[in-house]
């Protein structure tokens, strides 16, 4: 079946759900290449895009051909406006920048509003959602089912969001910004609605679709022309930057997905314990998920091991990974950047840090370290995962943000990707409570190791 994919129509929509492990990345290389240089009656230029810079990096690793090109959204979407006049110079600015301060003036505009005692981290994630979904005027925006926000605004809240958006946008064009990260998508999508040029790609293959917006959907649609293709794989189970969808909600032609259930990548004891983690609550609002079948590989049960700090949770993943280096890919994945600098020491030389400037992609056995969003798509023979610690997962920023169930919600699905990264052995690490984000011990999912 994974084959026949790679053969499918070469026009119109396609829609590819998977499990974790189930070879989505490499069937979109495989499917790209084919479109690129192969294909008999349709072969042409081929756009194969990802969220993740880093991931990008591991893709092209794997696709030269020519005809073929690889990139993350934003780059091609920069591209594009640039080659439409659209974008001179420093015109993309961080929402962070300037959202603090439109928060502030909205805060004394309505100095009794208890929505608005809430962190700019809440709607930061609320803006990024509007405009990812392309819900650009209030009534829209009230009209949009709001998949992710487990207790949903009034309309009286959300007037105050858009209210606060107004503020950013204002600030921002002050300063001579057109645009942020988010609108990109959109403004790409208006621009091709109006662009009856020829396209630069006749095909184009998404990889981790999960990760885009709507809008960034709707914009690589466009983007193709009418006797070209858009093939689309992703796995909603792991959804890491909070757009909460349906593959349904991205305007593709499609009547139904194809579906694929089996895990090629994990032993059995890594996906028991994937799809234990699947099951507890804060997957509760997930859509299109692939129920996975149980894998044949037979390993070791994953392992938590107790130690007395956080450093130490550092010294013994790092030891373990020198350890291991020799005859293993192995990769330390960390829930921020903020420790990547006293690990780089740890670890020696060398290490390849997962980071989204990778000039290209090592070969053979080695150790990586990096976030979990950085290991989004890739894979690695250990993975050891440190500060699996209640008051670390979720994050506290994540909580602060969004209150605890939210942060849960959000964060078991980053934790979800970073254990199903493992083939082979997955080592986490804790020092006070672990993190309610996984199964309890009564599980016998894993074996605990130390006090």
């Amino acid at each position: 079946m994974q084959r026949e994919v790679v053969y499918m129509k070469d026009h119109g929509h396609l829609v590819v759900l998977g499990t974790a492990g189930s070879g989505k990345t490499t069937m979109a290389i495989h499917r790209a290449v084919y479109l690129a240089s192969v294909a008999p009656q349709s072969k042409g230029r081929t756009l194969l895009v990802t969220f993740n810079r880093a991931l990008a990096t591991y893709l092209r690793a794997g696709a030269k051909v020519p005809g073929l090109t690889v990139e993350n959204f934003h780059t091609f979407a920069r591209g594009y406006l640039g080659f439409r006049g659209l974008l001179r110079g420093r015109q993309i600015c961080e929402a962070a920048s300037f959202l603090p301060t439109a928060l502030n003036e909205v805060r004394r505009r309505n100095p009794d509003q208890p929505l608005l005692r809430r962190s700019p981290r809440f709607f930061e994630d609320e803006l990024h959602w509007i405009t990812g979904h392309g819900a650009n005027d209030l009534d829209t925006y009230n009209r949009t089912a709001r998949v992710g926000r487990l207790r949903p605004l009034s309309q009286a809240d959300k007037a105050l969001v858009f209210q606060i958006r107004d503020v950013y946008h204002q600030l921002r064009q002050q300063q001579g910004y057109r645009y942020d990260w988010d609108d990109l998508a959109s403004a790409v999508h208006q621009e091709l609605t109006q662009d009856n040029g020829p396209r630069l790609y006749k095909h184009i293959v998404v990889d981790e679709g999960q990760d885009f917006t709507p809008e960034m959907i709707r914009a690589l649609a466009a983007a193709v022309p009418p006797d070209g293709s858009l093939t689309f794989f992703g796995d909603y189970a792991q959804q890491m930057y909070g757009s909460r969808m349906s593959w349904r909600s991205l305007g593709l032609q499609v009547s139904r997905p194809v579906e694929f259930q089996h895990n090629y990548r994990n032993t059995q004891q890594i996906a028991r314990l994937a799809v234990a983690m699947s099951e507890m609550p804060h997957f509760r609002d997930d859509v299109d998920l692939v129920v996975p079948k149980a894998p044949r590989a037979d390993g070791p049960k994953p392992t938590v091991w107790v130690h007395s700090s956080p450093t130490a949770q550092l010294r013994a993943a790092a030891k373990w990974a020198r350890d291991l280096r020799s005859s293993h890919r192995v990769a330390i994945l960390l829930r921020t950047r903020d420790e990547e600098k006293k690990l780089s020491k740890l670890l020696g030389e060398p290490a390849t840090r997962l980071h989204k400037n990778m000039a290209g992609w090592p070969t053979g056995s080695g150790v990586f370290y990096g976030t979990y969003h950085a290991a989004k798509g890739l894979e690695f023979d250990a993975v050891l995962l440190p500060w699996c610690d209640a008051d670390q997962l979720p994050h506290p920023t994540e909580v602060e943000g969004h209150g605890q169930q939210e942060a849960s919600a959000r964060e078991a699905r980053l934790l979800y990707v970073a254990v199903t990264r493992a083939r082979t052995n997955l080592i986490l690490l804790h020092s006070s409570k672990l993190t309610t984000l996984l199964p309890q011990e009564t599980s016998d999912l894993y074996e605990r190791v130390g006090a």
